[in-house]
Formats: C-alpha cells, sequence, structure tokens
C-alpha cells in the first residue's frame, strides 16, 4: 500500500486573486473538506503536511533574480509602473495585497512534496501547486511563480530522471520552456489545441532541441474531447512513453478544467473519466516508485472538490463511494451535480462532429507515434 501526503493548509485557500477572476484559491478548501468528509484522510497509509513558503534559492530554480524582486514589491503596493513588463495586469494576471506571500507558500507546497518523497512517503499531492504556465521573468495564465519547474530541477539536482505528466486542459507551456533542451527530464501534456484555448502552443511538432531533441511530447485534443476519446489517446501515448523513459520520478499536473462543467475550456471529462486518468497514472508511478502530484487549473468549484477528492483516494489505494456525504456542503458552481461523485455521461456530440473529434485524436496520435516513438526504441 503507498505511503500518501497531502500537501494542505487553510492558509492555501485564503486569498483572493479579484472578486471576477476564475481562479479561487478556495477551491482547496472544498476539496479538503470533501476528502475528510468521505473518509478520506483517515487512511493508515494517509498524513497531512503542512506547506511552507518557497525560499528565494528555490524560487531561482525557475525565476529570475529581477522577477522574484518585483513580485516582493507589488506585494507591499510598490513596483507597480513595471508591473505590465513582468505580465501583471487586472485580467489574468492581477496584482494583489500579500501576492508574492500567497504565491511562494503555494509554490512552497511543491517543494514540500519533494521533500515528502525522500523519504519514505510514496506520493505526496500538492494541490496548490501545477501553476505551470509562469515564466522565468513573467507571471501568465493565472500562474506567478512555476512550481513544478522548480520541484522537477530540485530532483534533477540531485542526479533523478523525471518525467512530467500535464493533464490540464491548458497546455504546459512553462514546464515545456524549462527542459525543452534536456534529456533529463521528459515532459508530456495532454490538452485541448493551442488551435482553440490559451496559450496557444503545444502542438505535436514540439518535440524538444539540442541534447532534449525527442524529450517533449504533446497530445492536442479537439474542443468537446469526451471520456472515451481521452483515454483511447492517452493510452496510445503516454504509457508507452513514460515506461520506456524509464524515470526515477513521476510528477504530474492534474488540472481538472478538462471537467465537462468547466466554465473556460471545452474539453467535456466527466469526474470518473477524470479519476480513471490518475489511477492509470499512478500505475505508471509504481513502476518508478516515487510520484508528485500537484494540481493546476479547475474552475467549477464542485467539479474541482469531486475530481481532486477522487483523485487522493486513488493514490492512497482507497474506494470512492457513490454517494458525496450529505455533510459535505456544495460549494456550487455545480450544485446539481454534488450528490453523488460520479457524473451523468453526457450526450454524445452529432454524428459528424463526434467524427471529427475522434478524427483528431487519431491525428495528434500517429503523429506523436510518428516523431517520437523511433526515438525511444518503440515499435
Amino acid at each position: 500500500m503507498r505511503q500518501a501526503a497531502l500537501i494542505y493548509s487553510d492558509d492555501l485557500a485564503t486569498h483572493i486573486l479579484s472578486e471576477e477572476h476564475p481562479m479561487r484559491p478556495v477551491r482547496l478548501s472544498h476539496m479538503h473538506e470533501l476528502a475528510s468528509a468521505s473518509g478520506f484522510l483517515d487512511a493508515p497509509n494517509s498524513r497531512t503536511v503542512a506547506p511552507r513558503p518557497a525560499s528565494d534559492d528555490e524560487l531561482a530554480l525557475a525565476h529570475t533574480t529581477e522577477y522574484v524582486e518585483a513580485v516582493k514589491k507589488l506585494d507591499i503596493g510598490e513596483g507597480h509602473d513595471v508591473a505590465a513588463r513582468f505580465g501583471f495586469s487586472p485580467g489574468d494576471n492581477p496584482v494583489y495585497p500579500g501576492i508574492f506571500r500567497a504565491q511562494a507558500l503555494s509554490a512552497g507546497s511543491a517543494m514540500v512534496a519533494a521533500e515528502q518523497i525522500a523519504g519514505d512517503v510514496d506520493v505526496a499531492f500538492a494541490p496548490a501547486g501545477g501553476l505551470h504556465h509562469a515564466m522565468p521573468n513573467r507571471a501568465s495564465g493565472f500562474c506567478v511563480f512555476n512550481d513544478p519547474v522548480m520541484a522537477i530541477r530540485s530532483l534533477v539536482e540531485k542526479g533523478l530522471r523525471v518525467a512530467y505528466v500535464d493533464i490540464d486542459c491548458h497546455h504546459g507551456d512553462g514546464v515545456q520552456h524549462a527542459f525543452y533542451d534536456t534529456d533529463a527530464v521528459l515532459t508530456i501534456s495532454v490538452h485541448e489545441s493551442g488551435q482553440f484555448l490559451f496559450p496557444g502552443t503545444g502542438f505535436t511538432n514540439e518535440t524538444g532541441a539540442g541534447a532534449g531533441a525527442g524529450f517533449s511530447a504533446n497530445l492536442p485534443l479537439a474542443p468537446y474531447t469526451g471520456d472515451e476519446d481521452y483515454a483511447r489517446a492517452f493510452d496510445a501515448v503516454v504509457p508507452p512513453l513514460v515506461n520506456a523513459f524509464k524515470p526515477d520520478v513521476l510528477v504530474t499536473q492534474l488540472g481538472i478544467d478538462t471537467h465537462m462543467l468547466d466554465p473556460i475550456t471545452h474539453l467535456r471529462l466527466t469526474a470518473q473519466g477524470f479519476a480513471g486518468t490518475v489511477a492509470k497514472l499512478g500505475a505508471l508511478a509504481q513502476e518508478s516508485g516515487k510520484w508528485i502530484a500537484l494540481g493546476g487549473g479547475g474552475y467549477d468549484l464542485g467539479a474541482v472538490a469531486r475530481g481532486w477528492a477522487m483523485a487522493y483516494a486513488v493514490m492512497t489505494d482507497q474506494d470512492i463511494p457513490d454517494r458525496i456525504p450529505e455533510s459535505f456542503a456544495s460549494p456550487g458552481n455545480s450544485t446539481d451535480h454534488l450528490q453523488e461523485f460520479a457524473d451523468p455521461q453526457p450526450p454524445e456530440p452529432e454524428g459528424a462532429v463526434r467524427s471529427q473529434i475522434s478524427a483528431f485524436a487519431d491525428r495528434s496520435v500517429e503523429q506523436l507515434q510518428m516523431l517520437l516513438f523511433p526515438r525511444f526504441g518503440i515499435s
């Protein structure tokens, strides 16, 4: 039975980006409440570990000193004249009081996860992490500090090979950017195609450069892709590449903005489809023995609560009950769907559209198999 750690405290869930912003950190407390009410945190192989703020040296694993100092100034109400230069704006990446403290704590949760797997923990889940868009000197896509890059670099510095699998609906561009020219890290991103969704990258021909040529894999999918096509494409690409790479550690970004109720994306996964993918990642992690799981996107509060609670049940080898505990109060937006963990299957698209969605997935798979499988000797 895997030993698991949930990296969590209520301090992670208290800040507000803006009243209108779709990223609502309170979603973390809803997930924690549901996992607790369902008994997932009571398992003998589960522990809850408090996060800590990332240090300046840890932030430097992913970011320039100039950028980190700029965020510190914004935290105390200074430096607004240069905020735009570092990617901050009233829309996606607003400045708010305490921004450095809040984001350093979120990033630090991923570093604590990395520390936990160095001991007797097999899987560490930091749901506040997974902020995969931030660049070395720029905030991007709701992300200030790129904690996946920080955690992965800390592992690579120890001589470990890392496979990173990102299932957020958005392409993990910041992580790809960081490791595009190295063969120490395999990055795989399964996402809605950049033809239709921010950040507009993550196409199959983005396969790495220099020493990293062939170590970047992108599996773009069409809008309205559902559980069946998603699973088929995932199975055809992700397990073969991860198994061929033979990582020492699997790092995953578990964004649940792929959910059919998410308000800003277009894939159509159910909560059980998401949990099934997490279970497949868990099986891959058994090979390496160590697994760091990070959060990411997810903008329907009910879907986040269910999806990440289910993910932690998978990590701790627990059965997921059919019903949501009556003691759990719905966080709403999807209040009508919180009586059960599983979703009703959404209606299938009309025939021609359904065929186009499947064909899109098949093309992406075929292109990746042609571009990358020979590099790893996969037939």
